[in-house]
């Protein structure tokens, strides 16, 4: 994916996976309603009542039960606009995944954000904001826009697609004495965005998503 140099509207952004959110709950939604369905119509069909044609009522209730925790947890877009409405956008010229995790309530992609010819770029730990769980497509080597003090935590949204991530340092510990020793600028910063009040119950993703 070329990257691009115009930083992207922010409002715009928010709306593209605001509409991808959407679309996957109304599509698990018919998901399940139609595995509730299927003992009914096949009653209606004149098919003789059994416990066979009633297991399609198992993977209807997983479903709508998944979705349902899945939403109870859908902090994400907030959280991220926080950010964004917090931290100027600056353009990074790789993002590069180096591995992922399936979790119960999302992806969680290890990845490296960075700018071609600058070393000492944090692995972060990134999930998809709108619920997707693949990675973006063609996102792998391309440039990235990012929001945020990546000690705390920040934004990284791929231009071209407008997928949208939440991240946080992967190795938490490595930088606890940064962010306790960060100027006050930085601190009321990060409070504002969100990052710290997330941080007091549970350091990492799971303090966002339930991860």
């Amino acid at each position: 994916m070329a990257g691009s140099t115009e930083a992207p509207d922010i409002d715009q952004v928010l709306e593209h996976n605001r509409r991808t959110w959407a679309r996957h709950v109304v599509g698990r939604i018919a998901l399940g309603l139609g595995w509730l369905a299927v003992p009914f119509l096949l009653h209606v069909a004149g098919v003789p009542d059994s416990l066979f044609t009633m297991l399609p009522i198992l993977p209807g209730v997983y479903v709508l039960l998944f979705l349902l925790i899945r939403t109870r947890h859908g902090r994400r877009i907030a959280a991220c606009e926080k950010v964004l409405r917090t931290y100027p956008l600056e353009y990074r010229t790789r993002v590069a995944k180096k591995s992922e995790q399936w979790q119960l309530l999302g992806t969680v992609f290890t990845i490296r954000v960075s700018t071609r010819g600058q070393h000492g770029a944090p692995l972060m730990r990134a999930i998809n904001a709108s619920t997707v769980r693949r990675w973006p497509k063609g996102a792998e080597g391309g440039g990235a826009w990012v929001a945020g003090d990546l000690p705390f935590g920040g934004v990284v949204i791929l231009p071209g697609t407008n997928d949208m991530l939440f991240m946080q340092p992967a190795d938490w510990q490595e930088f606890a004495r940064e962010r306790s020793e960060a100027d006050p600028v930085r601190s009321r910063l990060a409070q504002r965005a969100g990052l710290t009040r997330l941080l007091e119950k549970e350091p990492g993703l799971g303090a966002v998503y339930g991860l």
